[in-house]
């Protein structure tokens, strides 16, 4: 930090130490000329209010400043778009698989690897039963083993699926849903690590049996060690083994605490849970875009304040001026804030561009997560209008503190200064 501060004030001390002693007491005092004054004639020459005309033209007075505020005002635009982006791109995310509205109920299975007893159903009875209760809308019937792939030492976490067809409607990026015997699914950093691709062809192995899958789908994720089947694949492999694991997809408005209560009574070896419906990555991606985007935006006023000050106590002869001729407090604010108010739209126009860039450079990094198309195209024009707006609200937050003490500036304090 102090690096940053003494290079922040470097470029003015430099600029300082060469100003004439003349130059310096004047500074504020003197009439100025030249400097945007063709600007500001064209602009008093149009139909805008006065208050308007000066306000627009007092930036091309001072073009570094002006620049230096520019630039903090897009860097605010930038982050409000980057995070915003960020947070749609996340709830879009953190929503697969509940796009219906529906609870979710997790059903798990008793049996010798634990300590609690294996249901008296068999496995098509606990899915039939699951289905029979009331509110159930769909079943997926869900078995885990450790598998071998032909090539690796290390085995992976196969996941065969049963039931419910609804499972990758919203989690495959390319390809397909696996529906028969030997076709596999994975998520990118499964596929990247093994340099597969769609279409490619692996072997797996269970229980001293082999299949010859097909990749036929990638999805946003997985881990780098499991790849998901479909129940045939499971029958060639293990013949015989049921499932260990049940999730109800229930009816929107389906009262979830009874369904569960009603699955644990049906048999005393299903334990039975609510899916719990928040996600904390979610939450935690939003929660810190929310708090970025609020103290980046607080800086970028503080920019736009430091500015406005500035000019308010380099013009106060001016002001004084336009005060003596009938130029009322309320005018002087609406000048004051105009005159950073058409940077902050401006600001937006550049700052949006570079903040579309930065979430999608982003979203596409993301390493073990592969978003599709419609997670990342999060972008209407409503809500780049009120990006444009952010802009504008920036400025208008910055310049108004000032804007108000340069209205209440007196004839007389003005005089004293000359």
């Amino acid at each position: 930090m102090p690096a940053l501060v003494l290079l922040a004030a470097l470029i003015p001390a430099l600029r300082a130490h060469r100003l004439s002693a003349a130059r310096a007491i004047s500074a504020g005092g003197a009439p100025r000329t030249g400097r945007g004054l063709r600007v500001q004639r064209l602009l008093g020459s149009t139909r805008l209010p006065r208050p308007v005309s000066l306000g627009l033209g007092q930036p091309f007075a001072r073009p570094a400043r002006t620049l230096l505020t520019m630039a903090a005002i897009v860097l605010g635009v930038t982050t409000v778009t980057l995070s915003t982006g960020l947070t749609s791109t996340m709830v879009a995310y953190g929503n697969v698989g509940r796009e219906d509205t529906g609870a979710r109920i997790h059903v798990m299975t008793g049996g010798p690897g634990d300590d609690r007893t294996p249901p008296r159903l068999s496995d098509p009875q606990i899915e039939e039963r699951l289905r029979s209760l009331p509110g159930a809308e769909g079943v997926r019937a869900r078995a885990l083993s450790q598998a071998n792939t032909a090539g690796q030492t290390q085995p992976v976490f196969a996941d065969f699926y049963r039931g419910d067809d609804s499972l990758y409607e919203h989690t495959i990026v390319e390809g397909r849903a696996p529906v028969a015997a030997g076709e596999i699914v994975a998520g990118p950093a499964f596929l990247s690590q093994r340099g597969l691709k769609l279409g490619d062809r692996v072997t797996v192995g269970l229980n001293g049996r082999r299949i010859t899958a097909t990749v036929v789908g990638q999805l946003i994720e997985g881990n780098a060690r499991a790849l998901e089947a479909t129940w045939e694949s499971f029958a060639r492999l293990a013949p015989g083994t049921p499932a260990t694991e049940y999730t109800v997809r229930l009816t929107p408005g389906a009262d979830a605490r009874a369904y569960a209560e009603a699955v644990e009574a049906l048999d005393p070896g299903l334990r039975a849970s609510v899916a719990d419906s928040g996600n904390a990555g979610t939450t935690t991606v939003v929660t810190f875009s929310a708090v970025f985007t609020v103290l980046l935006s607080l800086v970028a006023s503080l920019g736009v304040f430091n500015t406005v000050l500035l000019n308010t106590r380099e013009r106060r002869r001016d002001l004084g001026m336009l005060k003596s001729i009938g130029m009322t407090p309320r005018q002087v604010v609406a000048m004051t804030v105009t005159s950073v108010a058409g940077l902050g739209a401006v600001g937006g126009l550049l700052g949006i561009p570079l903040g579309i860039v930065a979430h999608r450079l982003v979203v596409d990094n993301v390493g073990v997560v592969d978003l599709p198309e419609h997670m990342k195209d999060v972008w209407h024009v409503t809500g780049l209008a009120a990006m444009l707006l952010a802009g504008v609200a920036i400025a208008v937050l910055g310049a108004l503190a000032p804007a108000r003490s340069a209205a209440r500036m007196t004839i007389a304090s003005v005089l004293h200064t000359e």
